[in-house]
């Protein structure tokens, strides 16, 4: 069985510690005792560590070795719009335990009115959910979770690959969009409830975004958005991970 892995913000000789509320959720939720052996990653580098004191307020770990951190995975940067938040983290959640780098909230036409003042107040929370769910998966490093943004502002992405979900017939399979699989940074935009609106298709035509499909079926926002990262999360895995 995996070990399971953790943040710390530095290892400095040899030494590393962890504070705060996520001192109580390993020492009181994950039982983390004095002895016991994980992962820590500072988002860059891997080691394994021994819990030297666990206590409330504080754990602290000794490394014992660095470990590989595996190849770097393409990034990819999920456009979301704004929806409903517990769907909202939900989708972040997942998010991360499927490889994005980056979540950017959207304010979209048809996102409901007042989502994006709250959503400022919840970027916090989402953070932490996306670190937690990092720990989850083995992450080397946690996506950034931006503050929200109107989609002028996402629609200014530089990725070598930029897609717009439409569930509108006609739209080409996301699958087909890729074709070969690649290791180009990529950009995916995933609209409200209800969809983009046809002044929002125009925007993406013309800042040079490719439409695609995810099928026949309308999904919800946050399933698209999982079902997307998916796909390209499959199609961009490195020669090296499939040679293993």
């Amino acid at each position: 069985m995996a070990r399971r892995r953790f943040f710390v913000d530095e290892v400095r000789n040899g030494r590393a510690e962890i504070t705060g509320d996520n001192a109580h959720h390993l020492t009181r939720v994950l039982r983390v005792e004095a002895g016991q052996k994980y992962e820590i990653t500072d988002n860059h580098r891997v080691w394994l560590a021994e819990v030297e004191s666990a206590r409330k307020s504080a754990v602290q770990f000794t490394t014992i070795e660095e470990l590989p951190t595996g190849p770097d995975l393409p990034e990819t940067v999920l456009y979301l719009a704004l929806i409903k938040f517990e769907r909202f983290e939900w989708a972040v959640e997942k998010a991360t335990e499927l490889g994005v780098t980056r979540v950017v909230p959207v304010q979209a036409q048809r996102s409901e009115r007042g989502l994006e003042d709250g959503a400022r107040k919840r970027a916090e929370r989402w953070r932490r959910i996306a670190h937690e769910a990092s720990e989850q998966s083995r992450r080397l490093r946690a996506p950034e979770i931006d503050d929200p943004i109107r989609l002028s502002a996402a629609l200014k992405d530089e990725s070598p690959m930029r897609i717009w979900m439409d569930e509108r017939p006609g739209a080409p399979s996301l699958l087909r969009i890729f074709g070969k699989p690649g290791t180009s940074a990529c950009a995916a935009a995933i609209g409200p409830e209800g969809g983009w609106s046809d002044a929002e298709r125009d925007e993406f035509a013309m800042a040079g975004w490719s439409s695609a499909s995810l099928g026949s079926s309308i999904l919800r926002a946050e399933t698209a958005a999982c079902a997307a990262l998916a796909i390209i999360g499959q199609l961009r895995i490195p020669d090296t991970m499939d040679e293993e």
